[in-house]
């Protein structure tokens, strides 16, 4: 489940738009290949820069490590166009084994991640860290469809277009597929 919540996670991440610039950047600084936020099966707890968001996510899947992925995120700075952060918060928890769908609130974007691994049900919860920006975001969401299409792939999205940002996520649960 686990495996299958988080191959999912990254597909269907909502993005937000902002109504200014469209510049192209280049592959995002993961740090070296070896550089995870997590190890298997342990939590982690991964927050950007302040004023920056994150605009990568990158994951490799095992099912030997408990079904469970490590996890790897890029930031930048948000555009100018919004402003400085007013506040930053932690949201809900999405718990381990069910079926979710999150964004933050109050107009708020994706700046950190905060996960842990249940091995009984071989999936992980997880919690946004959300900032909001002086100035609001014109947007219009939608799920991206930058997704494995099997649940055991591995994944790297990038945000390739400045005023594009990572607003929340979806995941199913499958039992069988844990």
């Amino acid at each position: 489940m686990d495996l299958f919540l988080l191959c999912v996670f990254l597909p269907l991440v909502t993005v937000a738009w902002g109504q200014y610039s469209d510049y192209y950047y280049g592959p995002y600084n993961y740090g070296d290949n070896d550089e995870w936020v997590n190890v298997y099966r342990q939590g982690f707890n991964f927050q950007c820069p302040h004023g920056q968001v994150i605009v990568a996510v990158r994951s490799v899947f095992s099912k030997k490590e408990g079904s469970d992925r490590l996890w790897n995120y890029a930031c930048m700075p948000a555009s100018q166009s919004l402003g400085e952060p007013t506040e930053c918060w932690w949201e809900e928890i999405n718990r381990a084994g069910t079926e979710w769908y999150q964004t933050c609130s109050n107009n708020g974007l994706v700046a950190g991640f905060q996960s842990q691994y249940f091995p009984s049900v071989l999936d992980r919860e997880w919690q946004f860290y959300c900032c909001r920006y002086s100035r609001r975001c014109p947007y219009s969401c939608w799920l991206t469809t930058e997704y494995p299409g099997h649940y055991g792939e591995d994944m790297d999205m990038m945000m390739y277009t400045y005023d594009y940002y990572i607003r929340g996520a979806t995941t199913t649960f499958s039992a069988v597929d844990r």
